[in-house]
């Protein structure tokens, strides 16, 4: 007898059409930025509106990120979010103002390191206190959602309250490094120097934040909790601590928006984390939750609608971010790029 080896039938490729929509939601925003186009008919007001709607989301991803993660892998509505944002801000303000002979000079090497150095402070400072909101306050009600929104709006109070305490009940001007005021006039294009700091920074945290979930185990880990937390358990992980980092993460990253958002808005409030709260949501639900991809893409199409309708509509366009978010979940109920999906 002739042995025979059974061959593998090949798995047909989905049909073009299928593939074709599968890739659509990575052309929401080029298509956002045509339409916008189209309705602005103006080629350098579009091009700043757009390089200034970029920056924004870039913002917003930074502190959206970490957001998706918590409420991907550990089912947590936190909306002590908002309180990383602001005690993040005041944290680098403290640092910036204390190193005002550095952001005064004109060299761009000083500003930068001045920036930095706030930067670690809150992510640091941001960090810590993750740890200790998730251990005290979110660890006792893991799986119970109503209780999640109460007791970490509870600390968001908290720590408006803290603020008021610690830097006084005023809002704090924080002006930007000397490097970074003004900006660059290509033909009737206008484009602020801090904004490309921004795309720049937020750009490097999302390629950071890709490479982390897709080329390292620690990645992995998080990516398959996010989908079955209870088969990594079952594989002798323990997805606790994975939990824990992911929180820490996710609260350091929130610092530093709220650093970069305070350099954005040139003034800090206690209450600014709170403001910002609702846009992150809007970009975690539009992006898909546990989605580092989909929340990228959600916050540059928050950032552009933003820009786009305060140009063309101004009376429609603090609404004009839940508009769009309705239309996508009418569209796709999980959002672009929820995970797994993408």
């Amino acid at each position: 007898m002739t042995d025979r080896t059974a061959e593998t039938p090949a798995v047909p490729s989905p049909p073009l059409k299928e593939r074709l929509l599968a890739r659509l939601p990575y052309w929401t925003v080029p298509l956002l930025a045509l339409a916008g186009l189209a309705a602005i008919a103006d080629l350098s007001t579009w091009t700043t509106l757009t390089l200034a709607g970029l920056a924004m989301g870039m913002l917003i991803f930074i502190m959206a990120s970490g957001l998706t993660l918590v409420f991907g892998l550990m089912d947590v509505l936190n909306f002590g979010h908002g309180a990383f944002i602001s005690i993040g801000a005041f944290v680098g303000a403290s640092v910036l103002l204390a190193l005002g002979g550095w952001t005064a000079s004109s060299s761009l090497a000083l500003n930068l390191a001045a920036v930095c150095l706030a930067i670690a402070a809150a992510m640091a400072a941001t960090g810590l206190l993750g740890w200790f909101f998730e251990r005290v306050i979110v660890k006792p009600v893991y799986g119970a959602h109503l209780k999640q929104i109460l007791v970490t709006m509870g600390g968001l109070i908290v720590a408006e309250q803290l603020i008021h305490l610690i830097w006084g009940p005023n809002q704090i001007p924080l002006p930007r490094p000397e490097a970074l005021k003004g900006s660059w006039v290509i033909g009737e294009v206008v484009v602020e120097r801090y904004r490309l700091l921004a795309v720049a920074v937020g750009a490097a945290i999302f390629l950071g934040l890709r490479w982390a979930l897709v080329r390292t185990k620690l990645g992995l880990l998080i990516r398959a909790g996010v989908e079955n937390g209870e088969m990594v358990e079952a594989l002798g992980y323990r997805i606790q601590r994975l939990f824990v980092l992911v929180f820490v993460a996710g609260s350091a990253l929130a610092g530093l928006g709220g650093v970069m958002w305070g350099l954005y808005d040139e003034i800090i409030t206690a209450q600014m984390g709170l403001n910002i709260l609702i846009l992150v949501f809007i970009v975690v639900i539009i992006g898909g939750l546990g989605s580092v991809e989909g929340c990228f893409l959600g916050a540059l199409l928050v950032g552009l609608m933003a820009n786009y309708t305060g140009f063309l509509a101004p009376k429609v366009a603090l609404g004009s971010n839940i508009l769009l978010m309705v239309a996508i979940l009418m569209w796709r109920p999980r959002g672009l790029l929820p995970a797994g999906k993408g």
